[in-house]
């Protein structure tokens, strides 16, 4: 009970900032909308000719997702056993995280000879999307707003996910994308490695299968980054909007529903959807190099 009551005032803690905004600027009230907090504005504008890498609020949580990633791997696989050869909690956990990356992952879905290659991509990739996806439930400082407290302006409490963006989870899955063909190439050579994308099928077919078969590939790119994204936005806009309903309808009762509407979900997304999204993208990531690589099997 009392953990819920700290997760409730938390969510109640991400809102309180912009609530006080809608309170400001002459009495006038500010139309409560979700979306405003996926706008990741720009922070530090950088141009490159046709290419806008300008750092951003998504950018912001990538920088700290790759540093927090490399600190937990750094933290968690070079643990030291105990003088009495006894297994530490930190590295049992450690050992837990990279049991499961290799069994579950990249020998379910590698096959033997490319283990010791890809298996580095998959298990990071796995760890990095978790972290990711865990840091977007994690009230922080990294907004585009601020607000005043005590005559100093500070920047608004918020809960956002790199992975919400679908740029992210793009630029993740057409790695994996590149990294499949590059492979079965390499192994197969062109010709053969092309020539396993047509099935068994009547020669007649041909014209009905092939652009069907060169489609579903590139239906690859799209499933693993818009499965990712679209769960991970999903999970925000509810939070968002059940806290929301307090200001929108201005009654305060509404929140003795609202709020343990919006931990109920926030409790179901950090504890199941966070950790399946990022096993399931790097599982599929597995399956597609390591069918590249055999695709006879």
């Amino acid at each position: 009970m009392k953990r819920l009551l700290v997760l409730a005032s938390t969510l109640w803690l991400v809102v309180l900032p912009q609530a006080a905004l809608a309170s400001t600027a002459e009495g006038a009230e500010e139309e409560f909308n979700p979306e405003h907090d996926f706008e990741v504005g720009e922070w530090i504008p950088i141009q490159l000719g046709p290419l806008d890498l300008s750092v951003n609020k998504a950018v912001a949580y990538l920088v700290l997702g790759t540093v927090c990633t490399i600190a937990l791997g750094l933290v968690l696989m070079r643990a030291r056993i105990g003088p009495k050869n006894e297994v530490g909690r930190r590295q049992a956990v450690g050992e837990l995280i990279y049991d499961i990356a290799q069994t579950q992952v990249a020998e379910q879905g590698l096959p033997h000879k490319a283990i010791g290659r890809w298996f580095p991509y998959v298990a990071s990739l796995m760890l990095f999307i978790w972290v990711i996806n865990m840091l977007g439930f994690i009230p922080l400082p990294l907004s585009n707003e601020t607000f005043e407290l005590f005559g100093i302006e500070l920047p608004t409490l918020a809960v956002y996910a790199a992975t919400s963006s679908i740029s992210v989870t793009l630029a993740l899955a057409l790695m994996t994308f590149v990294f499949t063909h590059v492979e079965g190439i390499r192994h197969n050579g062109t010709v053969k490695y092309f020539k396993s994308w047509i099935p068994d099928v009547p020669k007649g077919l041909y014209p009905l299968i092939v652009p069907l078969e060169i489609l579903g590939q590139f239906m690859r790119l799209i499933s693993l980054s818009v499965r990712l994204y679209a769960n991970m936005l999903a999970g925000h806009m509810l939070i968002l909007t059940f806290i929301g309903l307090i200001f929108v309808i201005g009654n305060l009762a509404i929140a003795a529903v609202a709020i343990p509407a919006a931990a109920a979900f926030y409790l179901f997304e950090v504890v199941i959807v966070v950790s399946i999204q990022a096993f399931i993208f790097a599982a599929l990531s597995a399956i597609y190099i390591g069918s590249a690589i055999e695709p006879d099997h």
